[in-house]
């Protein structure tokens, strides 16, 4: 092991942190690692035991004599709350610390309805949830909405989608009944971030998700981390416009905009226009499953015209995978064809030379995993670990 400098490696949370990645499993090795006396090994370990970070083990392997004792990261140590808001359906759950769901529940609920009645609803059922499990103590709240997100505040910032939330910093409020970390951001960032973590992560560090669903969004992960731009809004694939689009009015102003022509609501509308009794996007799925030449021929030019944006991301970006989620992965073949029709026609040989396009492997749970991941990955930091020990749990400086 490499010895490091002791005023670098000096907090529990630095010695959490080493446990954590198991860099250094026994008090012995966390003395060689960081430099600190065994007594100030054994103080900050006492710490963080005391608080529930870390557990010990008895049954390591012994080179002579009574084996070492252990350390190792207690994720039984704490839950986090997570909920992924959609247009149409809500994932709500409980996690521990290493993301993994102990409780969970699934509902319709009406985003539109404010933001009062919405987390009010959020927090009674984590609520309910939390009475179905062992005591534990809440280290974080992650919520991903279908709208645009302020990240830095947990900030609303929509105008047609959820626009009674505009303006509304989410954390505080339901902070008020936790008094825990609460972090806020755009739905499909974090099911990019659960599909990466979850399927991803050890694989590749660039990747871009698609969302086809209600809406159209993207996320997109660079180096194994989320981007989100300066402020937030990075990823709104959804309105940039496409070329010979019909003229159809989006719900930003503008016209022409790729969510206004490919999106599930998009495609009800075309085919309402065409005198098709179909009244939610599981009629449209269900018609080209039933193998309608029509609705097929619809999804296949929304997959091209996807295809013309999704190419222009892929010079820009030059990620590893797509991959499409939302409710029309469930008809990927037939969408996909389009999509890859025009991204290797207009993307570059280099860009496109391992590019895989694929659909979502987690589904649906992807946004919960997210969720906990953009918590954890925030709470879990030397700085948030040192704040939360010091009796002050409020969330480190966002990043």
């Amino acid at each position: 092991m490499v010895r490091r400098s002791h005023s670098v490696l000096a907090s529990s949370g630095e010695v959490f942190r080493l446990i954590r990645n198991g860099e250094a499993v026994t008090r012995a090795d966390i003395g060689r690692v960081t430099g600190l006396s065994r007594p100030a090994v054994s103080l900050r370990v006492s710490e963080l035991l005391d608080h529930g970070f870390v557990v010990e083990h008895t049954d390591g392997p012994s080179t002579g004599g009574r084996p070492p004792v252990r350390l190792g990261f207690n994720a039984a140590g704490g839950v986090v709350l997570a909920a992924s808001l959609g247009a149409s359906r809500t994932q709500i759950a409980v996690c521990d610390l290493a993301g993994e769901p102990v409780a969970a529940a699934e509902l319709t609920i009406d985003v539109e309805q404010g933001p009062d009645t919405v987390l009010t609803l959020l927090m009674d059922v984590w609520d309910d949830l939390l009475g179905q499990i062992p005591a534990a103590p809440i280290r974080g709240v992650g919520l991903g909405v279908p709208a645009t997100v302020e990240f830095a505040h947990g900030r609303i910032q929509s105008v047609r989608v959820m626009a009674s939330w505009t303006g509304v910093a989410i954390p505080p409020l339901i902070a008020r009944r936790y008094g825990v970390p609460v972090f806020v951001d755009n739905d499909v960032n974090v099911i990019a971030v659960g599909e990466h973590r979850a399927v991803y992560h050890d694989e590749v560090g660039d990747m871009l998700f698609v969302k086809i669903s209600t809406r159209v969004g993207a996320g997109v992960i660079s180096g194994g981390r989320i981007q989100r731009g300066a402020l937030g809004a990075a990823g709104e694939i959804g309105h940039i416009p496409v070329r010979d689009g019909d003229g159809v009015l989006c719900r930003c102003g503008n016209v022409d905009c790729l969510d206004a022509l490919v999106s599930g609501t998009a495609l009800l509308a075309q085919l309402v226009a065409r005198g098709r009794a179909v009244d939610s996007l599981a009629d449209v799925v269900a018609l080209v499953r039933a193998g309608d030449a029509e609705t097929m021929a619809l999804v296949r030019r929304a997959g091209r015209r996807l295809g013309e944006v999704v190419a222009s991301a892929v010079n820009l970006l030059n990620p590893a995978v797509v991959v499409l989620g939302g409710d029309m992965a469930d008809v990927f073949e037939h969408l996909v064809a389009g999509v890859r029709e025009v991204v290797y026609q207009r993307s570059t040989a280099l860009a496109t030379r391992n590019l895989r396009i694929t659909p979502s492997k987690l589904g649906p749970g992807a946004g919960v995993t997210g969720c906990a991941a953009m918590v954890l990955d925030e709470i879990l930091t030397p700085e948030a670990v040192d704040t939360w020990l010091a009796g002050n749990p409020e969330p480190a400086p966002l990043r």
